[in-house]
């Protein structure tokens, strides 16, 4: 029902279709007519033995069908089906978000079922599913740091990039946990974009091991007013010997450093808090030019109609030639 609402909402010339009323009477004239008429008819075919119907006999009403639905399709040719493409003029609001993800071996950890790493992307996901309008990256880092992907607002090729992180001895990269490291890649990534809201959120289990310090990371990414946000991931701070597992202290210190929250993710509802902040962030309004491209349908179904006319008087001369 709705295909054919479209197909009538497409209709450049629609007052044409009261033209139908024409085939529809003269349909109901031709049945009327054929009533009267007996049905022995002569054709070429002269075996006078033979009373059953002929396959010419059977067909003497085919040209009369085909000149209605002939004149049926020639009738919506007239009313200009059309299709159109449309752009309208609109503002659409984004934020340029980076996702700096650790990869280190110690996101093997299972205190967060089934493993650190395969929770954290859970996160990741479940934040991007709340994003609209936003164009989203990913940096991961262990004891170096790469570009997984560039700032894109595909969130379907996005996915695909989170599911197919692994661990960064799987990934060809040397273990330990960089998050200055991380931090710079990201900053990289986002500082030059034209967003009025940049914002990064890193998601490590772990103490900074190697590289430049995240302090001073964090300080670059004040410059140029990137927001921090970090998250804590695993749901132990410390092992049975009192060694401490993740850095809260130098967390809050980044994301205060630079406007963010702190953030533990225990499960994968923890973003919850990070969604309502970065709503409330300044968006970077977005101009959509509007265009039209119209495309004619009506052409196949005059070539159509032609077709149907030409075999109809076709059949009607020649194998279907009545005999008088």
């Amino acid at each position: 029902m709705n295909k054919l609402k479209l197909f009538f909402d497409s209709l450049k010339n629609p007052e044409f279709l009261f033209l139908l009323i024409i085939p529809v009477f003269i349909s109901l004239w031709y049945l009327f007519k054929n009533k009267k008429i007996s049905n022995n008819i002569s054709f070429s075919n002269i075996d006078s033995n033979n009373h059953t119907k002929s396959i010419k006999e059977s067909l003497r009403h085919l040209p009369f069908i085909l000149k209605i639905i002939s004149s049926i399709l020639m009738i919506f040719a007239l009313a200009r089906p059309q299709t159109t493409t449309k752009w309208e003029e609109s503002t659409t609001e984004g934020i340029d978000i980076i996702l700096a993800i650790d990869i280190s071996s110690s996101m093997n950890e299972k205190d967060l079922k089934p493993n650190r790493l395969e929770s954290a992307k859970e996160v990741a996901k479940e934040f991007v599913k709340k994003r609209k309008n936003d164009r989203i990256g990913i940096v991961l880092f262990a004891g170096e740091s790469y570009t997984q992907c560039p700032l894109i607002s595909d969130y379907n090729i996005l996915n695909t990039f989170l599911d197919d992180i692994k661990f960064g001895t799987k990934m060809g990269i040397n273990d330990g946990t960089a998050i200055g490291k991380g931090l710079t890649v990201a900053i990289n990534r986002i500082r030059n974009t034209k967003s009025k809201s940049k914002v990064i959120i890193l998601l490590t289990d772990g103490i900074n091991s190697t590289g430049i310090s995240p302090i001073d990371a964090a300080s670059i990414a004040k410059d140029y007013n990137i927001k921090i946000y970090t998250i804590g991931v695993g749901s132990k701070i410390y092992n049975p010997f009192g060694d401490k597992l993740i850095d809260e202290d130098l967390l809050k210190e980044i994301a205060e450093l630079n406007n963010g929250t702190y953030n533990r993710a225990t499960d994968n509802n923890s973003l919850q808090q990070i969604y309502n902040e970065i709503d409330k962030l300044e968006k970077t309004e977005t101009q959509i030019k509007r265009y039209n491209i119209t495309s004619e349908n009506f052409h196949l179904l005059a070539y159509i109609s032609f077709c149907l006319i030409l075999l109809s008087f076709i059949l009607k001369f020649t194998y279907l030639k009545q005999i008088i």
